[in-house]
């Protein structure tokens, strides 16, 4: 409902900029995609199959500053109730100088420079239904400022309304087998919650930094076993927080070396974590047009056992080839390893190509190896799947 009446609002002051633009159909920009993809369970012998859809439209006024981008997304899926979804991805406002700019409505941010993990990235709440890598973010109500300097540039957002995460339904075979109840939060305010963020980012020669503080809900739930009339069921619990965090990445050659860190402070334990790394890339193997990325990032989290995120020691390695060639064919590859436990690690595959003009085909697969009942991806010891996607781009 609080995303229905932002939009409401932001349809009303965008609609005053059509009627005053006489080009206002020319400006339009439509764009979108429509595909299913198929993934199959090693363990379970069944098969999720789904149907998804997005669609893009931007308009940019010719008369004013101003500009307009709405991007919608939805699937239906066969197997897990809570994968058949809807979302506002973005439903943004823009207005802009030549040294500032600010934003309103619905938007996604990224933050971050790292392959295996994002640890800074925590303007958008998790749609860990749609990909288990936690690609995938939700549409985030917020008003962004933006001042562009020649010592930097500031972001400051105000976000009034928070999203939970996303989490598969019982039905899916990515669920560790537990009902998941409605949330709890520490704040009274609960989805009402005002948080605030502040990001500076500045590329100085071979170097590209990130320095940002958040303050308000977390975007990851600590998940509680709570015993009930129902039985065993898992409830999202989402603290108050503060976090300042750290990028930096540095393009020397063909080497880039990576690095993200945070300190996050909450009523139960404060701490800190960093994932950094380097990747290597062969350009031109065997005389090819072929380049080989070659990467290796370590995680670490000062909570170590105690910590609900599966990144605490751990080393990721992989490797992405890219073909260069007219269909844009790519494979990245990798492995994480538990330090700490050798019985337990996830490996992935991805690939993609574009086939002719308008057509996409994807394959993802994953595998969960634990042995170690403490560890957390225990839980999905027999999660093993490959999806096969097909998108066509209009």
């Amino acid at each position: 409902m609080k995303n229905v009446l932002l939009a409401s609002y932001i349809i009303v002051f965008f609609s005053q900029f059509a009627v005053a633009d006489n080009s206002f159909i020319h400006n339009v920009d439509v764009r979108g995609n429509t595909g299913s993809d198929v993934r199959g369970f090693t363990e379970y012998q069944k098969l999720q199959g789904s149907i998804f859809g997005e669609i893009e439209v931007h308009w940019q006024s010719e008369s004013t500053n101003n500009s307009f981008t709405t991007t919608l997304f939805g699937r239906m899926d066969s197997l897990d109730s809570e994968r058949t979804h809807a979302d506002i991805r973005e439903f943004m406002w823009l207005y802009y100088t030549d040294s500032w700019e600010i934003k309103a409505g619905i938007g996604k941010v990224f933050w971050g420079v790292t392959e295996s993990a994002h640890r800074v990235d925590i303007i958008n709440q998790t749609d860990s239904v749609e990909t288990p890598d936690g690609e995938a973010k939700l549409g985030q109500p917020m008003i962004n400022w933006s001042g562009i300097y020649h010592w930097g540039t500031v972001d400051a957002f105000v976000l009034p309304y928070f999203r939970e995460r996303t989490l598969a339904s019982i039905d899916s075979p990515l669920n560790i087998g537990l009902f998941i109840s409605d949330a709890i939060y520490e704040s009274d305010k609960k989805q009402e919650h005002t948080d605030y963020a502040l990001r500076y980012s500045q590329t100085v020669g071979v170097w590209d930094l990130g320095l940002s503080y958040f303050k308000g809900t977390d975007r990851a739930p600590v998940l509680a076993p709570v015993v009930n009339s129902e039985g065993i069921q898992l409830v999202p619990y989402y603290l108050q927080i503060e976090q300042a965090g750290l990028e930096v990445q540095a393009t020397l050659g063909s080497w880039l070396w990576k690095l993200e860190a945070i300190h996050q402070e909450n009523d139960r334990r404060n701490y800190a974590a960093l994932t950094a790394g380097f990747e290597y890339t062969l350009i031109s193997i065997a005389d090819s047009a072929k380049d080989l990325g070659l990467l290796v990032e370590l995680h670490r989290d000062s909570r170590n056992g105690q910590a609900d995120d599966p990144l605490q020691h751990d080393l990721f390695v992989g490797a992405r080839l890219t073909f260069n060639d007219i269909s844009d064919t790519a494979f990245l590859v990798g492995v994480i390893q538990d330090l700490t436990d050798s019985d337990s690690r996830l490996a992935f595959i991805e690939a993609s190509r574009r086939m002719g003009d308008d057509w996409t085909v994807s394959l993802d697969g994953r595998m969960y190896l634990s042995e170690t009942p403490e560890n957390i991806i225990y839980g999905l010891r027999k999660a093993d799947h490959i999806t096969l996607e097909a998108t066509y781009h209009f």
